[in-house]
């Protein structure tokens, strides 16, 4: 069992797991006893950037719970209800995601029936079904959730901060790279 598959809920399933995982177990105690790993990963853009995204992944997972589609597919159906008739190759620039992600998503959306594909010659254009559509109003409500929910921890004015900065780093690595 890895790091990445053991939920820990409480101390007895951190001390369950560490005793489970004793290659944890060893650097937690070096962690803990030297403080230049610990500083090291939280200074670590990598390290906290895929941490940040773990942690609010699950925050929004739980968000659209109702829903039943996840985030990822949710900005996927806001944008072909807003834009019926968007081709695949459209959604891959707009969603910055592989063609081949896309393709998943249209097809997981289309089997759930909440898109349809219209063939236009070598052209792939998404629709939203009605109930594609109906999906518009929990859609909202979920992300209003999530919002506010890390409004609350983080503070409102914080979380645009955090979001901006965010956005701001991730286009100049973009250009950068």
């Amino acid at each position: 069992m890895g790091i990445d598959t053991f939920k820990v809920r409480s101390a007895a399933d951190f001390s369950r797991f560490l005793t489970k995982e004793p290659r944890f177990f060893y650097l937690y105690i070096q962690m803990k006893c030297d403080p230049t790993l610990s500083t090291y990963l939280n200074n670590c853009l990598y390290f906290t950037a895929n941490s940040l995204a773990r942690t609010v992944g699950r925050m929004a997972e739980e968000a659209f719970g109702d829903t039943g589609i996840s985030p990822a597919h949710a900005f996927l159906m806001m944008l072909v209800n807003e834009r019926p008739g968007l081709t695949q190759k459209e959604l891959t620039q707009v969603l910055q995601l592989a063609p081949s992600t896309v393709t998943r998503f249209v097809d997981s959306l289309q089997r759930k029936g909440l898109v349809v594909r219209e063939l236009e010659g070598k052209l792939s254009r998404v629709s939203p079904t009605d109930a594609g559509l109906q999906l518009k109003g929990p859609i909202a409500k979920a992300w209003k959730s999530l919002y506010r929910r890390y409004s609350e921890i983080l503070g409102e004015e914080e979380g645009k901060h955090l979001t901006a900065m965010v956005s701001k780093a991730n286009r100049t690595l973009e250009e950068g790279g």
